[in-house]
């Protein structure tokens, strides 16, 4: 093993044993968020399972290629290091709701975000529920996340097309760290589906698993 994939590996290891110690002896897993308001949060299932598969043909990282989805107000919300989120529509979060998705941050969690068409104003309006502080903030293209295992220098792929806007991409953090990522206009989840699901051309389609590579690898090494 090369010097640098053992390091990688180590400090992931470390990581998730810091914040996660229950996870420690487990593969990474991916959980898709549940969530209240009428959006399909249960749309292509299949996404988040071939990421993995890819990370795993592609990184150090050992993971568990398999779809799980999580509510949060259960037991195991905690259990995840990693946290997905995607739909079309309304989003609507409880107050205890927001409280449990604060706490999970502020813990070491990470959620990633990808708006599939629709949700964004809801999802802005819910997150100033979890952080009434603060709003999400958009990264330059210099930000790290950009950069850590493959090359992003515009910032996130523009995947599939919706209204013609350029793809953007906008964090929320608690005490220095990214803690939450959210693509808008960029949707590179739908291109990590099996390529007949929505006709992506290879390079379409690895060009989007490379990106959600790097937020995957970006949330267990920060």
């Amino acid at each position: 093993m090369k010097l640098k994939t053992f390091i990688l590996t180590l400090f992931i290891l470390l990581l998730a044993a810091e914040a996660f110690p229950q996870a420690v002896n487990s593969s990474f897993k991916i959980a898709r968020l549940k969530f209240s308001g009428g959006g399909d949060w249960y749309n292509d299932p299949l996404q988040e399972v071939e990421l993995l598969k890819f990370i795993r043909d592609n990184t150090p990282i050992d993971v568990d290629p398999k779809y799980e989805f999580v509510e949060i107000t259960s037991d195991k919300f905690f259990t995840y290091p990693f946290i997905f989120m995607t739909g079309h529509g309304n989003v609507t979060f409880s107050d205890i709701e927001a409280q449990r998705i604060r706490s999970y941050l502020e813990r070491g969690g990470f959620i990633y975000v990808d708006d599939d068409y629709g949700m964004d104003k809801a999802l802005r309006r819910e997150l100033n529920k979890v952080f009434p502080e603060q709003d999400l903030v958009e990264l330059p293209y210099s930000f790290g996340l950009y950069h850590c295992q493959y090359d992003f220098s515009k910032g996130p792929p523009k995947t599939h097309e919706h209204d013609s806007n350029p793809p953007q991409g906008f964090g929320l953090f608690y005490d220095g760290r990214l803690v939450l990522y959210y693509t808008f206009e960029s949707n590179p989840s739908d291109g990590w589906n099996p390529p007949e699901v929505h006709g992506d051309s290879p390079e379409k389609r690895e060009e989007a698993l490379r990106f959600g590579t790097n937020i995957v690898v970006w949330a267990l090494t920060h």
